[in-house]
């Protein structure tokens, strides 16, 4: 199977560290369960000046290395990858945040998974002609048969994928988000999206 795998809220957990940050910052304390919105700016009720500054912090290679890793996550991708799967990390993080990204990935074991900077959001605003970058629109002429996600914003990009299903992992701010199709299925942990997997693996022999 070919995998794609979301980073932020899938491998580690973003959110709940930029709950920290904006604490910190702002002296804005929102707990994570209360994070309702994908995109922090509303969820912390941030102006756009306030917005930039948290998004230059939580991006800084100090703050990307200090992630926690979202429980199981690195031994069931390892696992993956013994099991014959080609598993790829695709981000929206900024594509100079590569480096300390791919030291994350390198720390916490994952040394075999590729790491790709997607501008899915918009948000770059300079060209980046390396290995590592891509466009939507190069992204989209990949093939994925099972992809791990946890952003309702990203539910698009994934829906290019024909006949890709997708492990929605369980988050605050994708709860009530409604899934596009019955090829989303909500996963509350990573067993779950393995169990999913397995599944997948079972019907298409």
């Amino acid at each position: 199977m070919k995998i794609y795998v979301d980073f932020d809220d899938c491998l580690c957990e973003t959110a709940a560290y930029f709950t920290i940050l904006a604490k910190e910052l702002f002296g804005i304390d929102v707990p994570y369960e209360q994070v309702r919105f994908f995109n922090l700016q509303s969820s912390f009720h941030l102006d756009d000046a306030q917005y930039d500054v948290l998004m230059r912090a939580g991006h800084k290679p100090e703050h990307l290395l200090a992630y926690e890793e979202t429980p199981g996550a690195c031994e069931m991708l390892n696992r993956w990858v013994d099991e014959g799967h080609e598993v790829s990390v695709i981000t929206g993080r900024p594509f100079d945040s590569y480096e300390p990204s791919r030291a994350w990935l390198d720390e916490h074991h994952l040394e075999r998974l590729p790491l790709f900077c997607v501008d899915k959001y918009g948000r770059e605003t300079f060209n980046c002609d390396c290995t590592y970058s891509m466009t939507l629109e190069q992204l989209y002429r990949l093939r994925f048969d099972f992809a791990v996600e946890d952003s309702p914003a990203a539910f698009e990009h994934v829906m290019q994928f024909e006949q890709c299903k997708i492990a929605v992992f369980d988050r605050p701010w994708n709860i009530q988000a409604k899934l596009p199709n019955d090829r989303f299925v909500r996963c509350k942990d990573w067993q779950e999206i393995d169990g999913l997997l397995k599944k997948l693996c079972g019907e298409r022999g």
